[in-house]
């Protein structure tokens, strides 16, 4: 058995073979019909070509002769023009008048082999989709290389990936996996793929291909499927950088002792940012400012350039407020941090539209 955790509700178990149907990719869609749509226009359009032919045949019943009974009627002339249009042709009723043969010839043969296209086309249009379906994914498989997987589609994370976008990460680069179908279908609309299932399972995050992931994005909506989550994905990928979100800050020490190279406390760091608008609101736009990426000021992380070694912080042309050397941060005013050497990493502000291309993305 599994669980399915959907937001709001309790968890539901559902079985293993449930399981196998729901938990698979899905590729963002092309604008195409539905396959179901599809077949049903063709079955109202073979529909339509049949009761033509039965009106065809009624209007002239007086032509055809019948073995059985030698009149045609209504249901007659129904399972003529079935057998006819079917290529079945049993011969106990027949066209005997020139009119009839004359129709049969002109109009019910066409309606024949047009019946037949229909229904061969369905067939073909549908093996054909499937195909293509299938070397579509075989194909994302192949070229799938340092993607970015994100456990959960809801507010936090969908706003992780519109800040990854942002930054320039394509989204054929980001994958999302969540319990619910429709959710999933929102993320393929947004031209995201999408993995159905519940990502404690780690047959769900091999579908997503974690194994080869760069980075994993955890905004689940439960602290302890944060904590499942993140020890499946450190157990399948030992290298990807995890990133993970819980609600209370007493869950954090947990979620890095499973595996988490960084974990957001969602509801302190909302309380702060409450708390340092209220001391200054133009402090909390600030920091807003900061957070979002794209606009205004961007807080950003990018190598040391080779003009920048051997400087002082606050010689940078950027706003440099840390600096990342080996596993320490430094503060921008620790002595330690300049001056700056080539395998440094430095974070700074900048304005969206000043990033170039110096290690940063476009």
């Amino acid at each position: 058995m599994f669980h399915v955790k959907l937001p709001g509700q309790d968890t539901i178990a559902r079985g293993a073979d449930e399981h196998l149907v729901t938990s698979r990719v899905k590729l963002p869609r092309r604008v195409i019909e539905r396959p179901l749509r599809q077949v049903g226009k063709r079955l109202l359009m073979a529909l339509g070509v049949l009761i033509l032919t039965v009106m065809l045949v009624w209007i002239d019943r007086e032509g055809y002769h019948d073995n059985a009974d030698e009149s045609v009627d209504f249901l007659d002339a129904v399972y003529y023009a079935t057998v006819t249009l079917s290529t079945t042709g049993y011969g106990d009723i027949v066209p005997y008048s020139d009119g009839a043969r004359l129709i049969n010839v002109l109009l019910i043969t066409p309606l024949r082999v047009l019946f037949l296209i229909i229904l061969v086309g369905t067939t073909l249009e549908v093996l054909t989709e499937r195909t293509r379906e299938e070397w579509r994914l075989n194909r994302w498989r192949l070229r799938l290389r340092d993607h970015t997987v994100v456990c959960g589609f809801g507010t936090k994370g969908r706003s992780a990936i519109q800040t990854l976008t942002a930054t320039g990460l394509s989204p054929e680069q980001i994958i999302v996996v969540d319990p619910s179908g429709k959710v999933i279908e929102a993320a393929n609309a947004m031209g995201f793929a999408g993995v159905v299932g519940d990502a404690t399972r780690s047959d769900v995050l091999l579908r997503a291909e974690l194994q080869r992931a760069r980075q994993v994005v955890i905004a689940t909506q439960r602290d302890d499927t944060a904590v499942l989550v993140t020890l499946t994905a450190r157990q399948l990928n030992r290298g990807a950088k995890i990133v993970a979100a819980v609600r209370e800050e007493e869950n954090a020490p947990l979620l890095k002792q499973s595996g988490a190279d960084a974990v957001i406390t969602s509801a302190s760091a909302a309380g702060r940012l409450l708390g340092l608008s209220v001391l200054s609101p133009s402090a909390g736009e600030v920091m807003e400012d900061l957070i979002q990426q794209g606009s205004g000021l961007d807080l950003i992380e990018r190598p040391v350039i080779k003009a920048e070694v051997g400087r002082s912080v606050r010689e940078t042309d950027d706003l440099v407020v840390s600096v990342l050397r080996g596993h320490r941060l430094l503060g921008y005013d620790d002595p330690a941090a300049s001056p700056l050497q080539l395998t440094d990493r430095v974070i700074t502000i900048v304005r969206a539209a000043n990033k170039s291309a110096e290690g940063l993305p476009e």
